[in-house]
This record gives structure tokens, C-alpha cells and sequence, in this order.
């Protein structure tokens, strides 16, 4: 009889055991599932990262930069001028561009001499580089273009080594990602050197 009551206790006890193991297994389950359920939320609708594969925006963003891009920006507020922004253009719907906002819709953008005009008036770039790459001297200008409603004209910063609307037109509002506004990793675009000084850059 004492046997039997102790091999009852054994058994009772394994059964609880495997029931606690089982029970911990779902929870961690459910657990992984929260937290995929919540990264996907989050990338779809809040932020997303980007990094930066070629020179187009130098000197303000560098070949290894990643970036975060905030989606909702733009649910609340237009773009603005000098907005950074992550987008798909028309002729490449299938791949993410990096450019700044330079016209907005119903301004006419005009550029001569290595000058961006916006209704006439010469816009202040301090952060638009013209260097002349291998002995190649500047792109030419454009004459007067009006931007379209429910478009913008986008601009790389390094301007004689960047694809934009200079090539392929008006970009279209709804191709819009967000705005990139901070650098949160940098890698040496030739190796696996951290940039230290660039890690937490606000743009």
C-alpha cells in the first residue's frame, strides 16, 4: 500500500512538472509571437531602416550609413523643402531612393551656374556639393519646370553624382516612405570600421 501511494506521488508530480514545462514552452511561444506581431507593426507603420548605398547625398550622408525613417510624419503634415526623404521613384517602383525635397507643388524650379532657383529667387544650399568628379565638369542646368499638385521635385546633395528629378520627373506624394531623421549605425563603406561621430546624428 505504501508502495502504490508513492509511485501515486511520483506520477503526480512528473504529470505537474510536464504540465509546468508545457505551460512555460506556451508562454514563451506566445511571448516570441507578441514581439514578431509588434516588429512587424512597427516597420509597416511607425519606422523603418535604410541604409545608404551610394554617394548621391554627400556630403550629409555617407556610403554604410543606416538610417531610420519615420512613416507617420507625413500622416499629420506635408513634406517640406529640405526634408530627406525615403521613396520609390517612377522609373525604378521596385527600389528605395534617398533625395531631398527641393520644390514643392506649384513652384517652378529652374537651376543654372550650380544654382537652384525656386520662383525666381536663388535657393540657399549649404548643404549641396558640386565637385567636379573625374575631370567631369557640372551637370547642365534645367530651365523652368512647375512642379505638379501631389508632387515634389527631388535632389541628391552630392548634384553631379546623383539620379533625381533631373532624370526621371516629379515624384509622386503617395511614392513617399518617410522622412529619415537620425543616423543610428555607420560602417566604413570600404570596410568594417564603426563610425563612432556619425552614430546618433540627427538630420
Amino acid at each position: 500500500m505504501g508502495n502504490t501511494n508513492v509511485k501515486a506521488a511520483v506520477a503526480a508530480k512528473g504529470a505537474e512538472e510536464e504540465g509546468r514545462s508545457a505551460s512555460g514552452v506556451a508562454e514563451l511561444v506566445k511571448a516570441a509571437a507578441i514581439a514578431l506581431a509588434l516588429a512587424l507593426f512597427i516597420r509597416t507603420f511607425m519606422f523603418q531602416p535604410f541604409k545608404i548605398p551610394s554617394g548621391s547625398m554627400l556630403q550629409t550622408l555617407m556610403v554604410g550609413d543606416h538610417l531610420l525613417v519615420n512613416k507617420m510624419v507625413y500622416l499629420f503634415s506635408p513634406p517640406e523643402r529640405g526634408d530627406i526623404i525615403v521613396f520609390r521613384p517612377p522609373h525604378e517602383p521596385d527600389k528605395d531612393f534617398v533625395k531631398r525635397v527641393i520644390g514643392l507643388p506649384g513652384e517652378t524650379i529652374s537651376m543654372r551656374n550650380d544654382t537652384v532657383y525656386v520662383n525666381g529667387k536663388a535657393l540657399n544650399e549649404p548643404y549641396a556639393s558640386y565637385e567636379r568628379l573625374y575631370g567631369r565638369g557640372s551637370l547642365p542646368g534645367f530651365e523652368a519646370k512647375k512642379v505638379p499638385e501631389g508632387h515634389l521635385f527631388m535632389m541628391g546633395d552630392n548634384r553631379n553624382n546623383s539620379q533625381d528629378s533631373r532624370v526621371w520627373g516629379f515624384l509622386d506624394i503617395d511614392s513617399v516612405h518617410g522622412k529619415a531623421f537620425i543616423i543610428h549605425w555607420s560602417w566604413n563603406g570600404g570596410g568594417f570600421d564603426v563610425r563612432f561621430n556619425r552614430v546618433g546624428k540627427l538630420l
